[in-house]
């Protein structure tokens, strides 16, 4: 037997003639029969097993060898391997009674594309093909979701930080483009003095983006936010003044719509109303909270959302497309051509009518079909108006766990909404140090393995973070959550108390030991 006889694969019906990593079509139908077996049972049972697990030592350090065989395994150690070393061990995003961060489940029909989009493999980069098209047309459908006008484009991203970045990229070529400082010394002369403006409860992932296409520090302004911790006007207008008079450049105001920590929408009219009076980019940060607008509750706040000069959503937070599929939206999608289009000779399309390629409108050439069809297949599931009852049905939990810990005189709602999220603390007297005993309880909590769920800091205080993004989540698992809260607070309690001489093994109240 050679060394690359096809039976060293363990892939016994394979022709003569080909070699790894093809398979017999028989091998690889009885797989993934296999593989859609697993995922339907994994999902199914998800939901009775704890939300996480912590990973032993040895097996992080297996993972993390990375060592390869030299010789090759068969087909069927794929799934063996999800099964035992990955699926024990997710973030826990799955369970519904996962609260901790904006992460949802997939949904089973972005499950479905992702696998179909694997196999047909074109790239959503280069060269025409369907699923390019597809995600143009996917594109509008969330424009439209959005309150975005007629004619809007953009491109997909892999989330909210890859949409920012894109923005930010274009909102200053755009403005330098403007002044006739494109390029040469103008270019650095002014790029020298650009300014960017966000709320101060804006996501990490827009300073990111400011660092990344180079833009100090010193030169981003965090403004102050009001009671209910939306964007300032008043702040922003102060400042931007303060910065003209100072001979600087502000060049792009991002608004929040939905902020992480509380669920805060920024004001939208007054921001923009400024932008087209300085001359700024309004770029809406909406990665959790862009579709609002489809939601009649929540509309109200959206007034303006049509004026933006570009919007972040991300599908795989609010829609559960299967991570990761954000999406950058423009009005004018023309602005990302001029930001990014480069050419090549090797990369010149051939149709005398074909339009710009994707690639031309952000940084990636290669980019996968699958965020295109995945969307396209949650979107077509839910329709607009399943769209519309998923947002509210997280918008009631998040309302109905408000009232739970309104209820509970040992806690104190702090902060939440209008996006379903709900910021608390625990009451209790004398318990030393506030911020180090919210973050042992949702350790405690975590650990239980029975609920899921953060701390955030709100006004200088770290407190409990609940957030509602799971369509498999019903009320009793916010019982559950108040349970388990209310459960560790009485445990680290006890712990507190315990006298110098007993050890671990004395807390027998901890989630773990019953």
């Amino acid at each position: 037997m050679s060394e690359l006889d096809p039976a060293r694969f363990g892939e016994t019906f394979l022709p003569s003639d080909q070699l790894p990593p093809a398979v017999h079509p028989k091998v690889l139908r009885d797989e993934l029969a296999a593989a859609a077996q697993w995922v339907a049972d994994y999902l199914n049972e998800l939901p009775a097993g704890p939300v996480a697990r912590p990973m032993p030592a040895k097996q992080r350090a297996r993972l993390r060898e990375g060592r390869l065989d030299r010789q090759a395994g068969g087909l069927g150690r794929v799934l063996d391997f999800v099964r035992d070393e990955i699926a024990p061990f997710p973030t826990g995003n799955g369970h519904p009674a996962f609260f901790a961060w904006v992460n949802s489940p997939p949904a089973p029909a972005g499950v479905i594309a992702e696998l179909l989009a694997g196999a047909v493999n074109a790239t959503c980069g280069m060269g025409e093909n369907a699923l390019m098209d597809l995600e143009r047309g996917t594109v509008r459908m969330l424009a439209g979701l959005a309150g975005l006008p007629d004619g809007t484009g953009g491109v997909l991203a892999s989330g909210g930080s890859m949409a920012n970045l894109l923005a930010l990229a274009t909102a200053r070529t755009w403005f330098l483009t403007l002044r006739g400082s494109g390029d040469g010394p103008a270019y650095d002369r002014d790029h020298a003095r650009l300014t960017l403006y966000y709320s101060a409860r804006a996501h990490m992932s827009v300073a990111k983006a400011a660092s990344c296409i180079g833009l100090p520090a010193h030169r981003l302004r965090p403004i102050a936010t009001d009671a209910h911790d939306r964007l300032d006007p008043a702040a922003l207008r102060a400042a931007v003044a303060a910065d003209l008079d100072a001979g600087l450049l502000p060049f792009c105001t991002v608004s929040t719509l939905g902020t992480t920590a509380t669920g805060a929408v920024d004001p939208l009219e007054p921001v923009t109303q400024l932008c087209r009076k300085v001359g700024m980019w309004h770029h809406a940060d909406g990665a959790w909270g862009g579709l609002g607008a489809a939601v009649p509750a929540l509309a109200p706040l959206y007034r303006g959302v049509g004026d933006l000069d570009s919007m972040t959503v991300d599908p795989h937070k609010t829609l559960s497309v299967p991570v990761g599929c954000g999406a950058l939206l423009l009005p004018d999608p023309e602005h990302l051509h001029t930001a990014f289009a480069h050419q090549a000779s090797y990369l010149a399309a051939t149709e005398p009518d074909a339009l710009p390629w994707l690639s031309h409108a952000t940084i990636e050439l290669t980019r996968p079909g699958t965020r295109a069809l995945a969307l396209w297949a949650t979107l077509q599931h839910l329709g607009r108006d399943g769209v519309t009852g998923l947002i509210e049905h997280y918008l009631g939990l998040a309302d109905q766990l408000r009232d739970r810990i309104s209820a509970e005189p040992r806690l104190e709602l702090l902060a939440g909404g209008p996006w379903p999220v709900a910021c608390f603390r625990i009451t209790e007297p004398d318990v030393g140090d506030p911020n180090a005993l919210h973050t042992r309880i949702a350790r405690r909590v975590q650990d239980g393995g029975r609920a899921y769920l953060a701390t955030v800091a709100v006004r200088g205080r770290t407190v409990l973070r609940a957030c509602l993004c799971n369509y498999r989540t019903t009320t009793d698992d916010l019982d559950l959550l108040v349970r388990e809260v209310l459960h560790a607070a009485d445990a680290d309690t006890a712990t507190d108390r315990r006298p110098p001489s007993a050890g671990p093994e004395a807390d027998s109240g901890s989630p773990t030991s019953r």
